[in-house]
């Protein structure tokens, strides 16, 4: 007799999706490909693993995230539904778009496995475009700090269009923080939710009386732009050499290669994002009006 292999299928609102394939894994969910029983399109199914009722709570608050934007900058969701795993674990799922390109990070590692590098043009296109959908983030009602930006959650769509992705470590509204142990606890968060190589400041360590808010978000950009035209992190040769990574953030202990093969705007650009202060570190409005300008620039030099 010849062995059978049965899909695993899911049910979410009414529609009927069979598993493909396992696409990828991190600390708090798994990614599979799935396919949709009565269109045949292809999406990708992310399951959250919840192991306490605060862990279900931030996972079904992941979940309405989505429904707060509509950005062609920021992933979108199909469907999502929560289920009881085993005991007394439930399983959060979302139905995401399947973008076969991968992420940002694929693309940069593609391209330094080749010792290539992005063009000026695409570069400050895939920018704008990452740009457009902090923005819409930072102009919800109140705001929302995405507070993980990273390449790795950049992907890329077929007509090379940055989505933001991955809204697992989201904040809405500034944060206040009144005393130690809220401080230590939000720190903690940090350090397992926001990657360190493109962690604010005010993340590292955070103070037992302020605010944290959406411009935690724009030093990441800042880290994520000096990585998209070098190829790692402003930070991680520090990293690399097992020194202390909060002092290097502190100290901005970074700098430019010479002759970089892209415009002086992009150090300025860089160089104004990792403030360490947040207060006087520049919001995603005044980010968008230097692009522009640096646009206005590169059009003259044509």
């Amino acid at each position: 007799m010849g062995a059978s292999c049965t899909r695993e299928k899911i049910t979410i609102d009414g529609r009927r999706f069979y598993v493909i394939k396992r696409l990828g894994e991190g600390g708090f969910s798994y990614v599979d490909q799935v396919e949709e029983s009565s269109t045949g399109k292809k999406f990708a199914l992310k399951r959250i693993q919840c192991h306490s009722i605060p862990e279900e709570k931030a996972a079904e608050e992941e979940a309405k995230f989505h429904q707060l934007f509509n950005s062609p900058n920021l992933i979108s969701l199909e469907a999502w539904c929560k289920q009881t795993a085993s005991g007394e674990d439930s399983e959060v799922l979302l139905i995401l778009p399947y973008l076969k390109r991968g992420t940002l990070q694929d693309e940069l590692d593609k391209l330094s496995a080749r010792s290539e590098h992005l063009s000026e043009e695409r570069l400050w296109k895939l920018i704008r475009g990452i740009c457009e959908g902090v923005h819409a983030l930072h102009h919800t009602d109140p705001p929302v700090a995405h507070r993980d930006l990273k390449p790795g959650n950049v992907m890329l769509a077929d007509d090379d269009n940055p989505i933001i992705m991955d809204f697992g470590s989201m904040s809405q509204g500034p944060e206040e923080i009144k005393g130690r142990s809220q401080a230590v606890a939000l720190q903690d968060v940090a350090a397992e939710k926001c990657s360190m190589l493109f962690r604010a400041p005010e993340l590292f360590h955070v103070d037992s009386h302020c605010t944290i808010d959406e411009k935690v978000d724009i030093w990441s950009l800042g880290c994520v732009f000096y990585n998209m035209a070098f190829l790692q992190s402003p930070f991680e040769p520090v990293y690399q050499r097992g020194d202390s990574l909060h002092l290097a953030v502190l100290g901005r202990n970074y700098k430019f290669p010479e002759n970089s093969r892209y415009s002086a705007g992009l150090k300025e650009l860089v160089d104004s994002m990792l403030t360490v202060e947040a207060l006087e570190r520049p919001n995603i409005d005044w980010v968008m009006d230097k692009l522009s300008t640096i646009d206005r620039d590169l059009q003259n030099q044509v």
